[in-house]
């Protein structure tokens, strides 16, 4: 079943229930898409508008960009879910004989490098949501300005979600230097990521209390 396709709470329905999927990995892609569309709308509460014509190309790329994201992380909501579900397949095969051992452990191998790949992919581009906030918060509708700090706290919390859920999958994965690939590569981005989008929200703070310089 897609859930893109469906009501919102089929989705939540199905998060809530006693099945194992869909689950923090999918709803932290969801929550990164949810982030991306906040960015979306004060982009396009921006463009096109007289007072803003100075920053109109930057806008509307960020716009763009900003809708790349959106789509990326709704379609990791629905992959997170059939990732999980190969996991689950591969636990299922026969394992009576050593011919079926390692072809099981081989296949359980394979699955959890796919797992971990989808939440890997969302907290890239959660961590591309955040960036564009960034830009928002000087360049975007000030009429919306608290709609950029959500699309931030949004993007901090969907990047570091979907981070636990790669880590539950690198715990079982043998290979040692993919293990070492995905914390490199994602640690930088964790940091990098939390940093800015605590300035954004300092940022939106500030001017909606008439602080910001």
């Amino acid at each position: 079943m897609s859930y893109l396709d469906n009501p919102l709470k089929g989705y939540t329905d199905a998060l809530a229930s006693g099945r194992p999927a869909p689950g923090g990995g999918s709803a932290a892609a969801l929550v990164g898409a949810l982030g991306a569309a906040l960015n979306s709308m004060v982009a396009n509460f921006t463009v096109g508008k007289e007072k803003f014509a100075a920053v109109e190309e930057e806008v509307q790329r960020l716009l763009s960009r900003s809708e790349e994201l959106r789509w990326s992380l709704e379609r990791l909501t629905q992959a997170d879910t059939e990732a999980y579900g190969r996991v689950a397949a591969a636990q299922k095969m026969p394992r009576e004989t050593d011919e079926e051992k390692a072809a099981r452990r081989e296949a359980m191998q394979r699955a959890l490098k796919a797992a971990a790949e989808v939440p890997r992919e969302a907290v890239k581009a959660a961590h591309g949501v955040v960036e564009i906030a960034a830009e928002l918060v000087g360049k975007g509708n000030p009429n919306l300005i608290t709609d950029v700090g959500v699309a931030a706290k949004f993007a901090v919390a969907a990047m570091e979600c979907a981070a636990l859920n790669v880590e539950i999958n690198l715990a079982y994965i043998k290979d040692e230097s993919y293990v070492e690939e995905c914390r490199k590569e994602l640690t930088p981005l964790l940091e990098a990521g939390a940093k800015l989008g605590g300035d954004v929200w300092k940022k939106v703070q500030a001017i909606m209390r008439g602080e910001a310089k």
